[in-house]
């Protein structure tokens, strides 16, 4: 038996198995509380670790708020995701590749720094510092790497939450400077400006304001590191409002590396909110601060080194939604030039007096790296990813080849393949297929209604019109015959920057939307109230009292005390949850982001309030309706915008009447986004969480990891498209994942109540005939499922000389396909052995009979991949030894095509007969070039016998003769691609491409095809005549003559014992 050693050493028993993965799961994949980790799993993850998730994209780049170069080598470059991790690029953005998967415990990044004197220590902050109301969390400290990102080592600060800027001493890695931005939702007291003299094993903070100040930028004087400007902000995120400024603002200098501070802010405003720093490489007197304020507020420059400020600019659009932006770059070459970030890239040449745009590829920037050798190249980092330019922005790399969208929710249709729905932040609305030609490229994704923000809802039979929403009430129909969209508003305003009680609907930032799956004529849309359409759209029914808790409180202005904030992310008060059951007509469920659940079961006549009595004040994120029970209902609940990251997850099963919680297993603070039920099997739950994707196999009542191969991002939500049995779900900074095929979990339960020992062969699910191609994705394209049937195998201990052996019958027992780890190679013609491990293991067959045997080393333009099989049922043997244990498969017809069955019978015919031929022709060639090779070294061996004569006459003639009908069947100095069109095709080459044509088709035979075989096959009929003469009376009078002359013979290579399938 073939073994892996990559995931463990030598073959054990399943039960042995068990124990030690058991052991590792919960230590390291886990890492829950030491309490979980003292049980044993309802399942153990040995029954689905070969399991993987794909990315399928889209590619195109989504937030990231930190990016830095490399002094010294000006193709590499760095970017900081939000929910995405570390990436790097060592050619200048043409193709980036992420260097944390796996090494980070939180994903998004709020700073990165690579130590100038040594370019192989690179520290990285978590906790995005531009904090968003809406898929804003927290990070987790500091990480550093050594070898230039190839791994990292977790350095502590832990609880600083929020990380704006890390500062490296240009002649000492391991003294290294953090700006700890802080906790966005409450306050914590370690924020501030902590020191490490030694790259990051201890800390001090050397610098703080106060519990609700953090640093939010830090610059250090590089021609003279003892000297730091540090800026704060005094500020707190709340669900209703960001709070911006106090006297905890302001500016602090240092000149002795942080040992002493000085504040610095004369001339400057009373009253400041958000700030930021930087210093003049070129002049380390002239100083530039972006400050938060109104008035007085704008860009200040400082000539003095700090001590005293003069407002340079006041333009609105250079401190315009200061909680985000409010980012200055000093030139590290020209005193006078200096960048400001904002929703544009703006760039004053006159020291700061004016500004203009700096053309970049998306905007909503958010930091900036120039390199201080050559002022031209500079990377920027914005809510579309990051570029470099070598221009100084005249032009940019592209930011459409990194997979790091963030996408709020998911929906997925029943298209073939099925396209999945979300709304990109910063970005449009897509849909996106599943799977593409090769790979799911660019041209496999378009943009529909909506934008950012979008629930996409539909009818997925037929997703003609897609409804999908936008910030503040925005839904717009989107309809693919005419690939066009209008509005259809219940209340077609725009209430930007007015406060939430003078809305005449309070709309979240991501509203609800559904299109009702009893009836798809009739749209929900859901502010504080439910709304109801059946007309696309055109008049909407009120069908609900507020369902909020309402509180005026909290319906003031978005921001202050300084700068409102009027996008829609404040607007509290609002439906964040909105379900229908599938069950029944008229129930439908909502939740509250000010934590009520509401339940109508009549259809919007009357609300019952079913929230549980100790929620509190709650975001209510996902209420899902079982699939199995109409009463059981899931809801996923959070606190994170009270600063309380503890998972929890809710279940009823009586409409709301009584709940449960069901929140142990999950990491402390993984906090929940969505419990759904698996479509197909009843107690088996998933949960997408901040830190990653969970499986419940008991009903909630414990929760094991389903990472895998997933990459460290928050999940957002998920689904389960039943057709294909997929598990979709949208990341928070890696795109769309998908996981192929959930048989493996839906069956767990069943495998270990399996009684037939210990090996184990899982039901596969039916698998579709594909027209056209397939095949997994390349660099730089979403990655295809695979092409094929998937068989799910679980192997217990297996001694090396067993083989392990898949056979694929027909119904009637004919072997079609066998896939072993000893294969036979008459039986199997260039099959490669199964590499197959102790636990569970994924197997693809490719829905094709076996080979077609080649001539050995001939070329072959085209493939001699056996020929697809007929749509129908199959079984599928998995044996080992006399253990053996049969499922039945279905292979389907492929959705897209109008082939009967019958047509697909006389293909699969007409194919056979070409393949049999050519099998027959390449047989042939085989066992003539072996006689005449045996022939060839006869005569050398006998050239100087005096008896050899008419042996060496003879033989000169049959190998002549033997050459002539090879090379009427093969052409022997083809050796690649472009020697095919050098030297005239013989037979086999005809037969390969009629073989390869006439499998491709998916309309049956061609009369075309047919007149070539028949053309073929006299052709062939001829020269097999030929060639059975001569190795038959021909090879055999030869024989006596050799062996008359005392020789020895000629032997003939057996016949094959039996015919390829």
């Amino acid at each position: 038996m073939q073994y892996s050693s990559s995931r463990r050493p030598g073959p054990r028993s399943v039960s042995e198995a068990y124990s030690v993965v058991i052991v590792l799961a919960l230590l390291f994949t886990l890492c829950p509380t030491v309490e979980v980790r003292a049980q044993d799993l309802p399942v153990d993850p040995i029954a689905f670790e070969s399991m993987q998730w794909r990315g399928i994209g889209p590619f195109r780049g989504g937030r990231s708020v930190a990016s830095t170069g490399v002094v010294g080598d000006p193709l590499t470059y760095y970017m900081g995701t939000v929910g995405g991790g570390v990436w790097k690029t060592t050619d200048a953005g043409t193709t980036w590749r992420n260097v944390t998967e796996g090494q980070l415990r939180t994903s998004s990044v709020g700073a990165i720094a690579v130590a100038e004197s040594d370019p192989n220590v690179v520290y990285v902050g978590m906790g995005e510092h531009a904090i968003r109301g809406v898929m804003t969390s927290h990070g987790d400290g500091v990480y550093r790497s050594t070898d230039a990102g190839r791994t990292w080592t977790h350095l502590g600060l832990d609880r600083t939450r929020s990380i704006s800027r890390i500062r490296v001493h240009p002649n000492d890695p391991d003294l290294v400077y953090v700006a700890a931005q802080g906790a966005p939702y409450g306050a914590n007291p370690e924020r501030g400006i902590y020191r490490s003299e030694d790259g990051g094993e201890s800390w001090e903070l050397i610098l703080t304001v106060g519990e609700d100040s953090g640093a939010s930028d830090l610059a250090m004087d590089m021609t003279n590191p003892r000297i730091l400007y540090a800026s704060f902000w005094e500020h707190r995120r709340l669900p209703w409002q960001v709070v911006s400024g106090g006297p905890g603002s302001g500016f602090w200098k240092s000149t002795d590396g942080g040992d002493s501070w000085t504040e610095i802010n004369t001339g400057l405003p009373e009253l400041m909110g958000k700030t930021s720093v930087d210093v003049s490489r070129a002049d380390p007197d002239r100083l530039f601060a972006m400050v938060e304020a109104d008035p007085g507020g704008g860009l200040f420059r400082s000539d003095d080194a700090g001590a005293s400020w003069q407002l340079m600019s006041d333009d609105w659009t250079i401190r315009a939604r200061a909680w985000y932006y409010i980012e200055v770059y000093a030139d590290p070459l020209d005193e006078e030039t200096v960048y400001v970030l904002n929703a544009p890239m703006m760039k004053s040449i006159d020291g700061g007096r004016t500004f203009t745009n700096v053309r970049v590829l998306h905007g909503d920037t958010h930091d900036l790296w120039i390199n201080p050798d050559d002022n031209a190249v500079m990377i920027n980092a914005n809510d579309g990813g990051a570029h470099v330019s070598f221009n100084a922005g005249g032009s940019w790399s592209s930011i459409s080849n990194q997979p790091t969208a963030q996408f709020y929710r998911v929906n997925v249709d029943n298209r073939f393949p099925y396209y999945i729905y979300g709304g990109q932040q910063d970005n449009s609305a897509i849909a996106i297929a599943s799977r593409g030609q090769g790979g799911v490229t660019w041209k496999d994704w378009y943009s529909i209604a909506g934008c950012e923000s979008a629930r996409p809802a539909f009818d997925r039979d037929d997703p003609r019109f897609v409804y999908a929403g936008c910030y503040m009430g925005i839904i717009g129909e989107w309809d693919h015959q005419t690939n066009s969209q209008r509005d259809v508003a219940a209340y077609p305003v725009m209430p930007a920057a007015l406060q939430g009680r003078e809305m005449k609907y309070r709309y979240n930032w991501s509203a609800p939307i559904l299109v009702s799956q009893h009836a798809p004529n009739v749209i929900y849309h859901a502010s504080n109230h439910v709304v109801r359409s059946r007309d696309r759209g055109m008049t909407w029914d009120e069908i609900s009292p507020d369902l909020t808790r309402d509180e005026d409180d909290k319906q003031g202005y978005g921001g202050g005390p300084i700068t409102n904030e009027g996008a829609g992310g404040e607007i509290y008060g609002t439906l964040y949850a909105l379900t229908e059951s599938p069950h029944e007509e008229g129930v439908i469920w909502t939740g509250s982001d000010d934590g009520l659940v509401h339940l109508t079961r009549d259809g919007g006549s009357s609300w019952q309030n079913v929230t549980p009595a100790d929620w509190g004040e709650v975001m209510v994120n996902e209420i899902a309706v079982s699939p199995h029970d109409p009463a059981t209902a899931y809801a996923a609940i959070n606190r994170y915008k009270f600063n309380d990251f503890t998972p929890m997850a809710y279940v009823t099963y009586d409409y709301g009447e009584s709940w449960e919680e069901i929140s142990e297993g999950f990491e402390a603070e993984a906090w929940v986004h969505v419990v759904r039920e698996d479509p197909k099997t009843p107690g088996l739950l998933y949960a997408g969480t901040e830190m990653g994707m969970y499986v419940s196999f008991n009903a909630g009542g414990l929760w094991q990891s389903l990472q895998l191969n997933l990459p460290d991002t928050p999940i957002n939500d998920l689904i389960v498209q039943a057709r294909d049995n997929d598990l979709v779900v949208a990341t928070s900074g890696r795109s769309f994942w998908i996981l192929d095929d959930l048989s493996p979990l839906q069956q767990a339960m069943s495998q270990q109540d399996f009684e037939g020992g210990a090996h184990y062969l899982y039901e596969p699910r039916g698998a579709y005939r594909l027209a056209g191609g397939g095949g997994f994705g390349g660099g730089g394209e979403g990655q295809n499922g695979p092409s094929g049937a998937v068989m799910d195998v679980l192997l217990g201990e297996v001694s090396e000389d067993q083989a392990v052996t898949i056979t694929i019958r027909t119904p009637a027992g004919d072997v079609v396909r066998t896939l072993s780890t000893q294969p036979d190679g008459d039986v199997s013609p260039g099959a490669q052995p199964l590499q197959l491990e102790l636990g569970h293991n994924r197997i693809v067959w490719n829905l094709r009979h076996e080979n077609i045997p080649n001539i050995p080393g001939a070329y072959v333009f085209g493939s001699l991949q056996g020929r697809r099989v007929v749509p129908g049922d199959y079984t599928v043997e998995l044996s080992i030894g006399d253990w053996t244990m049969e499922r039945l498969l279905e292979v389907r017809m492929d959705p897209r095509v109008d082939t009967t069955l019958e047509d697909y019978i006389v293909q699969d015919a007409f194919v056979a007969e070409v393949a049999s031929e050519l099998t027959a022709i390449h047989r042939a060639v085989s066992r003539n070039n072996d006689v005449k090779a045996q022939i060839e070294t006869l005569l050398e061996r006998v050239a100087e016998d005096p008896n050899a004569g008419e042996v060496v006459d003879e033989g000169e003639l049959l190998t002549g003769d033997l050459e002539t009908v090879a090379d009427s069947l093969y052409q022997r100095q083809t050796v690649d691609g472009q020697t095919v069109i050098n030297f005239p095709t013989r037979l086999k080459f005809q037969y390969v491409f009629l073989h390869g044509n006439a499998d491709g088709a998916e309309t049956g035979v061609s009369m075309g095809s047919r007149d070539v075989l028949t053309d073929l096959r006299a052709r062939w009929t001829v020269h097999q005549r030929t060639n059975e003469e001569l190795m038959g009376p021909r090879l055999d009078a030869f024989n006596r003559l050799v062996q008359e002359a005392g020789f020895s013979i000629i032997i003939a290579p057996p016949r094959p014992r039996r015919p390829v399938s």
